[in-house]
């Protein structure tokens, strides 16, 4: 397997994996919420997940980081951790999403770290921290995704379906 930065793969190496799968998620949001915002993926592994986006065009009109940036960020890397916990022929869907806001930020980044809670058969529950370029908690949240079988399960299916929309 080659990597979209040209080198080749090797099997079974974890950093290699995870690598490539920074490069996949980056290439799956272009065009999307993630990247209008400016999102970057830093860390992805089964159990930690780690994002960032730009305080600077996620504002809301007061020039303070828009609560709603750290939900779609929290949602994001909450999403991501599910769907790697979710197991072979299946994929993750949001049920539940809880932010608590405890301060904001006028610039810098704000980083995301998701952590399972709970990684059960149908559902995966995440811890989500984030964070300003301080390292002082911004959002508190908790995301809980249902777990269900792709098309096909059993088969190569890797997420929902135009049926699922």
């Amino acid at each position: 397997m080659t990597s979209d930065t040209g080198r080749e793969a090797a099997p079974g190496n974890p950093s290699t994996e995870a690598e490539d799968l920074l490069v996949h998620i980056a290439a799956a949001d272009r065009g999307g919420l993630g990247e209008r915002m400016g999102m970057e993926w830093m860390e992805v592994t089964p159990q930690r997940v780690v994002a960032r986006i730009p305080v600077h065009g996620n504002t809301q009109p007061f020039g303070l980081l828009h609560g709603g940036a750290s939900a779609v960020l929290a949602e994001s890397v909450g999403s991501v951790l599910a769907n790697l916990n979710a197991g072979p022929g299946r994929f993750a869907v949001g049920v539940e999403l809880s932010c608590a806001h405890h301060r904001s930020a006028r610039d810098g980044f704000v980083t995301a770290v998701a952590t399972p809670v709970s990684v059960g058969r149908s559902l995966v529950t995440s811890d989500i921290a984030v964070s300003d370029d301080g390292g002082r908690r911004i959002c508190s949240a908790r995301l809980t995704c249902f777990l269900r079988d792709a098309e096909g399960a059993g088969s190569a299916g890797t997420g929902p379906t135009a049926r699922d929309s």
